[in-house]
């Protein structure tokens, strides 16, 4: 079904079992239909879809098919037999009512574990296979980093469970996502984590993936856009430029690094791009400059990308740590350390942010 049909104070018949035509019920609720569901089976029946449709009783002749279906817009098949198919397609053609087919959910007594990685925070920087994955998702676990602004539109009638943490605080600690994640999924739940960035780009996904593993519960990966390239290039910074910087090293700052860390990182040149750093800011610049790296060095902190609200501050090695400290700049947060930094004077990268005002932009020098 296009689920970009308007279907709002439209009626609805869905038939097949309530439990395999879970996600598609759930799609035409969203999208304002009432929805009547015809299910000859009278054990195992959904409870959450019970309380929201109206059932109806499955037709045994060509009259009966007929009547129902003249007294709905709308008929979506999911995963019925041959007899009922055809039964179905001689109604809707004599009633002139539009039929469509859907592909059953699955209902096995296993469900399974999908990690999608969100990108920055912009909901157009979403994959193909995100939105996928969240339109057959029962559950969806979420995080403050990741596009929420739309969730229960691009997961209709999924439960939304928050388990974000902030600096300093965890809402939910990593255990007992993992927890939740395997527990939904030996229900039979079809589960989506979704994370901000990319699962693997200091996102706990390998861990994630692991307990899933060990628990025998089947999970895979969709990767996002990372933060570490998005953020950047938002503001007009390529993490690499030809003659410029041909690598780029990508660094948590959620803990201070270690003297020899600090050593081998000024030495490697290039970019550096740091996650999570603002807390640590005065601790890395001062360690980078103990280390050798040149106190003119170009740095750029860019806040909040992608939204409305980005800000891009820039100053040098020397002076970046003061000046952050000054103007308040708050994770989320990206960190470039480097030579491409001086490139977001010159380049104009106004449509490739997705900003409702590109202007809108706050650049402190």
């Amino acid at each position: 079904m296009d689920i970009s049909v308007n279907l709002a104070g439209r009626r609805v018949l869905v038939v097949g079992h309530a439990g395999e035509a879970r996600h598609t019920i759930a799609r035409c609720l969203a999208s304002g239909a009432r929805v009547y569901l015809a299910d000859d089976d009278d054990e195992g029946r959904d409870d959450r879809a019970a309380e929201i449709v109206v059932r109806v009783v499955l037709p045994q002749n060509r009259l009966e098919w007929r009547t129902l279906v003249s007294s709905v817009d709308l008929v979506i098949s999911v995963g019925v037999d041959s007899a009922t198919t055809d039964a179905l397609e001689r109604a809707s053609r004599d009633a002139r009512v539009w039929l469509t087919a859907e592909p059953p959910s699955p209902t096995l007594p296993l469900g399974r574990v999908t990690l999608v990685g969100g990108g920055p925070g912009d909901g157009q920087l979403l994959t193909v296979a995100a939105l996928t994955a969240l339109r057959e998702a029962d559950v969806v676990f979420f995080d403050r980093l990741g596009p929420v602004a739309r969730l229960s539109e691009w997961a209709p009638g999924a439960e939304l469970v928050n388990v974000g943490k902030t600096p300093g605080h965890h809402a939910v600690n990593q255990t007992e996502i993992e927890q939740k994640l395997v527990e939904a999924a030996l229900a039979g739940r079809t589960v989506v984590r979704l994370k901000g960035g990319d699962p693997f780009v200091f996102g706990r996904g390998g861990e994630e993936v692991l307990a899933c593993s060990r628990a025998g519960v089947p999970v895979t990966v969709v990767s996002g856009v990372t933060s570490a390239i998005a953020v950047p290039g938002a503001a007009g910074i390529p993490v690499t430029h030809r003659e410029i910087s041909r690598l780029f090293t990508v660094v948590s700052g959620h803990t201070p690094l270690a003297e020899s860390e600090l050593v081998h990182l000024a030495g490697l040149g290039g970019t550096i791009v740091v996650l999570m750093g603002v807390g640590t800011l005065p601790h890395l610049t001062a360690g980078l400059a103990r280390a050798g790296m040149r106190a003119s060095m170009p740095v750029a902190i860019v806040e909040k990308g992608f939204s409305t609200s980005q800000r891009t501050t820039r100053a040098t090695l020397a002076d970046i740590a003061a000046l952050a400290s000054r103007l308040g700049v708050l994770s989320p947060a990206v960190v470039v350390i480097g030579e491409v930094v001086r490139l977001s004077e010159q380049l104009d990268v106004t449509t490739a942010t997705f900003l409702q005002d590109a202007a809108a932009e706050l650049t402190t020098d």
